[in-house]
């Protein structure tokens, strides 16, 4: 509304069908229109269920993109309780793809091929089965096959079949599914390499990790969209690589973090699912990722300037707790010649390339 109000060309596009929160999402369009903005209301026969922003800016050197990809709603209240992951970066290749996601929906459309981003209904789907497909040529070639993955449910048949194909083909496959799951790990011939945890506690688990591969060769992907047919093949999502290494450290780190737990985690992989075993060190994921300490935060209580996290690998020692948003992506950006899609809060600054995780 206040970018608007100050002379940019805000584009929004507002879902009406978002369950719970019709009335809050009709309210917001009258308030964005009458402040100016340009607002759509979703797709014919399509949920848009994507979390994007778009910022446009012509510079001296040519038009920039800083864009914002996560996988949790713009809601103050969700944003308590659930856990989420924003992606922020100013690739241009990124930018350049989430220009025509908005492009094709202004229109009231949908794109059909994508290079780097992936997009539901006709980019998202095909392109994971790719991805198992990757890692279970490597393991039949004698490589080691890994799929790690972070979701709300997993429904999706076409999907499940590939899982269990990669399964029988020597892949390991880690799954942490918090909600609905139609695939039971540890049964003999067909998912003895499917493993699965379940975890509930303080926050709802929202967020969408995807990861193929291990090391240097890993894809790592964070999604609006679980692995379900009507995310797949019904709704516009949006999943974006992270192609910077240091953003993928984080991610494996968090991925690790969850993965330990041996408090509110429950084995899914068994015919009922059970408590997972404690250890003699009992690890509750959530709790680790707010009291423990980081670098981040003793940094600030000492008002010195924030250090650069380093996070280290799974097979290195892990460091406990969830880093905090670094200066440079917190607050927002008074910038002129601004062309905003999905106004949301902005880095101060973002260099050609440089891309955080909040």
């Amino acid at each position: 509304v206040e970018a608007a109000e100050n002379g940019k060309q805000v584009d929004v596009l507002v879902e009406l069908k978002a369950r719970f929160d019709e009335e809050n999402n009709i309210e917001w369009s009258r308030r964005l229109e009458r402040a100016g903005c340009h607002v759509i209301y979703g797709v014919d026969k399509l949920k848009v269920h994507s979390k994007l922003c778009l910022i446009t800016r012509k510079t001296d050197e040519g038009i920039q993109y800083i864009t914002q990809i996560g996988t949790g709603n713009y809601n103050e209240k969700t944003s308590r309780l659930y856990t989420d992951l924003s992606y922020i970066t100013a690739r241009d290749e990124i930018g350049e793809e989430a220009l025509q996601v908005f492009q094709a929906l202004m229109l009231g459309e949908t794109v059909d091929h994508m290079s780097v981003l992936l997009v539901a209904p006709h980019c998202l789907q095909d392109k994971l089965i790719d991805m198992i497909d990757g890692e279970i040529s490597k393991a039949k070639a004698g490589q080691k096959g890994l799929i790690r993955l972070k979701m709300n449910s997993l429904t999706d048949k076409m999907l499940i079949d590939k899982l269990v194909e990669a399964s029988q083909a020597g892949v390991r496959v880690e799954m942490i599914v918090r909600g609905i799951c139609c695939l039971r790990g540890g049964v003999p011939g067909l998912t003895d390499n499917v493993h699965i945890i379940s975890i509930v506690g303080r926050f709802l688990e929202h967020s969408r990790i995807y990861i193929f591969g291990d090391g240097d060769a890993a894809r790592y992907y964070i999604a609006s969209a679980d692995w379900m047919t009507r995310n797949t093949l019904r709704r516009v999502e949006v999943a974006t690589p992270i192609l910077q290494d240091d953003v993928k450290r984080r991610i494996d780190h968090i991925f690790d973090v969850m993965w330990h737990d041996n408090v509110q985690a429950r084995d899914q992989t068994a015919a009922t699912p059970a408590a997972i075993p404690a250890r003699k060190r009992r690890w509750r994921a959530r709790t680790c990722c707010m009291t423990k300490p980081t670098a981040w935060q003793r940094a600030s209580k000492n008002n010195k300037n924030r250090p650069s996290v380093s996070l280290k690998k799974r097979q290195t020692k892990k460091t406990s707790g969830r880093e905090k948003h670094p200066p440079e992506v917190v607050g927002q950006s008074s910038i002129s010649s601004t062309r905003i899609a999905f106004c949301t809060s902005i880095p101060r600054r973002v260099s050609d390339h440089r891309s955080v995780l909040c």
